[in-house]
């Protein structure tokens, strides 16, 4: 009898060790879907104007974007069908997140945001520059904050908590929209426009003889981000699915195909 007990006792002990050895399961598709997608959906928050996100308003089909193409790719895993959420900046698209009214989105994981929703690793960094209109008194990075040089941003932005506490003598001016940035440099209402290299490519190419200066002055870091609160198995899938992308060339080829500039590895 005492044989016997032994005996079970080694063997649980041994399965114990077994699965710690193993280190953490594989979320199922099931358990992942439940996280990822609780509606049936896997609903992803982009904005317009942007590589990172949407570069501009389509049909499905035909949108580009980091997020619209990796939400696609991460939907088709999941066997769920993507719905795609369209918001006027970037502020409404992770407020949406953070509330549980969307399921993913590619965006900067900041320390900030970290404390609001969950993050994957990421996959890729992304330099932070400035535009210019021609004949700006900016003619450098560097030489972005002088007495009577204004600086726009877009409102509630990285780039705007980030700058308010970098500048100590230009001026910042917000911005709704990008739109409305690209028309301030159009008229130079402003002398320059700071955030990531991305964004600065897409509205140097609708603002004629605007430059994208060399150098940066700092870097987003872009990672999938998904609302606290969900099953771990959400963000153990969504970890394992960010290290696919980057090593299958599914990440590569959202980038190329948004046309995304100024990346780095992260």
């Amino acid at each position: 009898m005492k044989r016997s007990f032994l005996r079970l006792l080694l063997g649980a002990a041994f399965a114990v060790l077994a699965g710690c050895a193993s280190g953490p399961q594989t979320p199922t598709a099931a358990d992942a879907r439940a996280a990822l997608a609780p509606t049936g959906k896997l609903r992803v928050a982009v904005y317009p104007g942007s590589p990172t996100s949407l570069v501009e308003r389509a049909p499905l089909s035909q949108m580009r974007g980091v997020s619209v193409d990796l939400g696609r790719a991460l939907a088709d895993r999941l066997g769920v069908p993507m719905q795609v959420e369209v918001f006027p900046r970037q502020q409404e698209a992770f407020g949406a997140l953070q509330r549980g009214e969307a399921d993913f989105m590619v965006t900067n994981a900041t320390a900030e945001r970290l404390r609001v929703a969950d993050f994957a690793p990421p996959l890729v960094a992304l330099e932070l520059g400035v535009l210019v209109p021609p004949g700006s008194q900016v003619d450098a990075v560097e030489r972005m904050d002088l007495q009577g040089i204004t600086v726009g941003v877009s409102q509630g932005s990285s780039s705007e908590r980030a700058l308010r506490e970098r500048l100590k003598v230009a001026q910042l001016q917000t911005f709704p929209s990008l739109e409305a940035a690209a028309e301030a440099l159009r008229t130079k209402a402003i002398d320059a426009f700071a955030t990531n290299k991305g964004i600065l490519y897409e509205l140097s190419a609708k603002i004629p003889m605007s430059t994208v200066l060399p150098g940066r002055w700092g870097s987003e870091h872009l990672a999938p981000a998904l609302p606290q609160g969900r099953p771990a198995a959400g963000l153990a899938y969504l970890t394992t699915f960010t290290q696919e992308v980057r090593d299958n060339g599914e990440l590569a080829r959202a980038i190329e195909r948004a046309g995304l500039r100024g990346t780095t590895a992260p």
